[in-house]
């Protein structure tokens, strides 16, 4: 991962989408930024968010999507040009199977932390026109990486992404995904996950303990049974 690099920088002013018969506020239609770009807390300067519950917020700052999922796309739906999946920076050289959680990066001046998978929503699907492209995105795990900005700055295309601090626990984006989105009946992934809570977003913590405890019950209402 010494050789990731920022492809393309990306920002989107919010727009009106109409899907299954209803306008939905969305930001995902972004387009490449020339020059350098103001990072803050809270993403890119002249990034929005048309859903800011769902969307948007320290913990999901700055959406990366690797370049090299789109060769797999193109076989599948067709090309598509970035930043097609709403991604603020196109990289190249992280993957989510590469990627742990809590990892640190610098990219520019300004310092990024993993923070999370990206779960997509319905707002993908109707960007691209595609009805299932959220879930085929979800089933792939081509979902792309959220990040936190812990020191703001600036940053380009073209800047390396650096590895500056990688946790111990071994946990990749990749396997936060499968265990919460795919995979939800692992519980023995999800109690591991739940060891290491700390570098996973608060909401998600929330979902694992459910499950976990969800779980629990049933093996002891069998038992009883």
């Amino acid at each position: 991962m010494s050789d990731a690099r920022v492809v393309t920088v990306s920002t989107g002013a919010v727009r009106q989408f109409s899907w299954r018969g209803r306008a939905v506020s969305t930001a995902i239609a972004k387009t490449p930024v020339l020059g350098r770009v103001d990072v803050g807390v809270l993403g890119l300067a002249g990034d929005e968010q048309g859903d800011r519950v769902h969307h948007g917020g320290p913990d999901k700052a700055v959406l990366l999507h690797p370049v090299e999922h789109y060769a797999a796309w193109a076989q599948e739906v067709g090309e598509l040009a970035t930043p097609a999946f709403g991604e603020n920076l196109t990289t190249s050289g992280l993957l989510e199977s590469d990627v742990l959680i809590g990892a640190v990066y610098a990219v520019g001046t300004v310092l990024l932390q993993v923070s999370q998978p990206r779960r997509p929503c319905f707002r993908l699907a109707a960007h691209h026109d595609v009805e299932d492209l959220a879930v085929r995105t979800q089933r792939t795990g081509r979902t792309g990486i959220y990040c936190r900005v812990l020191t703001p700055g600036r940053l380009g295309s073209g800047d390396p992404l650096v590895l500056v601090r990688e946790p111990l626990h071994g946990i990749t984006a990749a396997e936060v995904h499968r265990v919460v989105n795919i995979d939800r009946d692992d519980t023995a992934a999800a109690r591991h996950l739940l060891r290491h809570a700390d570098v996973l977003p608060e909401s998600w913590v929330k979902l694992l303990r459910r499950r976990s405890d969800g779980h629990l019950e049933d093996q002891t209402a069998r038992l009883r049974g």
